[in-house]
């Protein structure tokens, strides 16, 4: 298999395997993704919107959303007071980790016909090509 059709499958894959964990947890995949970006701490909206690749008018649709859900809040930035920042509720966090750790739980299975050395080439290679790219961190590790 060619790598365009190779990456074009993979992404479809791994956004199958989101959308099905977000189901689980009554989330759409882009609420699920707000929640994963927002674990370590909350964001602005500008940085929100760099990260997750959204136009400010589909940015703030998808907060307003989440926060009727009780899931995000909006809060002053302390250090503007004209701007806000996103960050999760007691709610909206339990669901994150809980969507989290589902979400790699499934993923990890995706190369279980790999053995180990394999595994650790396929993460090496992926994390050259991401980083390569300048992917933002969405989706980072919240124990590490």
């Amino acid at each position: 298999m060619a790598v365009v059709a190779a990456l074009v499958r993979s992404a479809f894959l791994v956004n199958t395997v989101y959308a099905e964990a977000s189901r689980a947890h009554g989330l759409t995949p882009q609420q699920g993704q707000l929640l994963c970006v927002l674990m370590p701490q909350p964001y602005g909206m500008s940085e929100l919107g760099e990260m997750l690749g959204l136009a400010r008018s589909s940015l703030t649709g998808l907060v307003d959303r989440t926060v009727r859900r009780g899931l995000v809040r909006r809060e002053p930035d302390p250090r503007d007071g004209r701007a806000v920042r996103v960050g999760l509720t007691d709610e909206g966090d339990r669901l994150a980790h809980g969507f989290y750790d589902e979400t790699c739980r499934r993923l990890e299975n995706l190369p279980s016909g790999l053995n180990t050395n394999e595994r650790d080439r396929l993460a090496a290679l992926l994390a050259r090509v991401v980083l390569d790219n300048k992917v933002p961190e969405l989706f980072t590790d919240p124990h590490a």
